[in-house]
């Protein structure tokens, strides 16, 4: 999740036309029923867009919304269980019922997870302050998800895959991580020079058993018993961006190693990565998502990836949309995604974002935009056109 977003409203222009069109979808999906999940589709490649924190908009936004998506010919959606709870959980029957494959964020910031005299590390004003995964309470993390679970299960959702945590290899999003008072100084390279070691190694057992407990308690429901579980979704922010910001990092397969070591590969499907090249060559686009992603294997050697956030940037925010320079990226890297994905190194990839992120959104002028196009049309023959 990229550090900084701006609210998409201030800058969001809806053609007459597309609301029109939203309203009508609304009556169509209020009566559609959920698509049964076969084989078939549970083994393929999901090809998807994000749009997490539905929670945080009223009921007809969140229908208006997934209206968009669905009617786009979008299947996969990453959403988020997040507080509101009862509301996120709204948000997931509505993209149920409109047929759309659910992998479900839990936003680990969430305090109800949390101690109450537990508290948050400072961004110095810079960023949010986040909670320290090393103060993570497992008995109230799973008091907490247990519930939810349920509820999600007794409203009929199978829920296709589950993704605990974001961005914890970054200190955006991981308060063991520091945020320093002001930037210039180097940051760390490699986690021996984490400032505060032991306390990043008691979040990464915390983390682990966050997921032993969602795995323990989706196997508890009826429909999402086999639900594939997904590590967290690691920011490939590099060492400059995080110099320059004061921010403490990791490098996503360095922070992968550290949850291997404790027994990590027996508990999940797949590990999550998000990937933001920038605007770069065809080359140099295929060099970094292969560069990147490299700790990505196929089942059996290892675990494949799940890119569960990628976007690339499109300035230009007037309507009609200029969007031919970012189409050609976005094309780019979907066929370095495609390669991953025929090697089995690769299992999914989710564009960030739909609407709520102004330069990389794909909902542009009251429709989907050609980027959007491309990063969400299903793999053909092995590779996005």
């Amino acid at each position: 999740m990229l550090w900084g977003r701006s609210d998409f409203e201030q800058m969001r222009v809806v053609a007459q036309k597309g609301a029109r069109l939203a309203c009508a979808l609304a009556v169509l999906w209020a009566f559609a029923p959920a698509l049964p999940v076969g084989a078939d589709e549970v083994l393929s490649d999901r090809i998807g867009i994000n749009r997490v924190n539905l929670a945080w908009l009223s009921r007809g936004d969140q229908e208006r919304v997934l209206n968009e998506i669905a009617a786009s010919g979008i299947t996969h959606v990453r959403l988020s269980l997040s507080r509101p709870v009862d509301k996120s959980i709204e948000a997931l029957e509505m993209a149920d019922r409109r047929g759309l494959k659910i992998l479900l964020e839990i936003q680990l910031g969430n305090k109800d997870y949390y101690p109450a005299e537990a508290r948050s590390r400072t961004g110095f004003g810079r960023i949010w302050d986040v909670q320290r995964l090393s103060d993570l309470d497992l008995d109230l993390y799973r008091a907490q998800l247990r519930p939810a679970l349920r509820r999600i299960d007794e409203l009929g959702i199978r829920i296709d895959a589950v993704e605990p945590g974001n961005e914890i290899n970054y200190s955006a999003y991981n308060g063991d991580l520091v945020v320093y008072e002001k930037p210039g100084r180097q940051t760390p390279r490699n986690v021996s020079e984490v400032a505060n070691r032991s306390a990043l190694e008691r979040g990464l057992d915390a983390y682990v058993g966050a997921l032993r407990i969602t795995r323990e308690e989706l196997r508890a429901t009826v429909y999402s018993r086999d639900t594939l579980l997904i590590s967290a979704g690691l920011s490939d922010v590099g060492t400059g961006e995080a110099d320059r910001r004061g921010m403490e990092r990791l490098e996503p397969g360095e922070f992968i190693s550290l949850l291997r070591k404790r027994g990590i590969d027996a508990l999940v499907d797949g590990y999550g990565i998000h990937v933001y090249p920038g605007r770069k060559d065809d080359a140099a686009l295929a060099r970094y998502v292969t560069t990147l992603l490299d700790f990505c294997r196929p089942e059996g050697e290892g675990k494949p990836c799940w890119v569960s956030e990628w976007g690339i940037a499109n300035t230009a925010l007037s309507c009609p949309v200029d969007d031919r320079e970012r189409e050609v990226a976005v094309r780019a890297v979907r066929r370095s995604f495609a390669e991953l994905m025929e090697k089995g190194r690769l299992k999914a990839a989710f564009y960030y974002d739909w609407d709520t992120q102004p330069v990389y959104s794909v909902w542009r002028c009251g429709a989907l935009s050609p980027a959007g196009v491309a990063a969400t049309e299903a793999n053909s023959g092995g590779a996005a056109r």
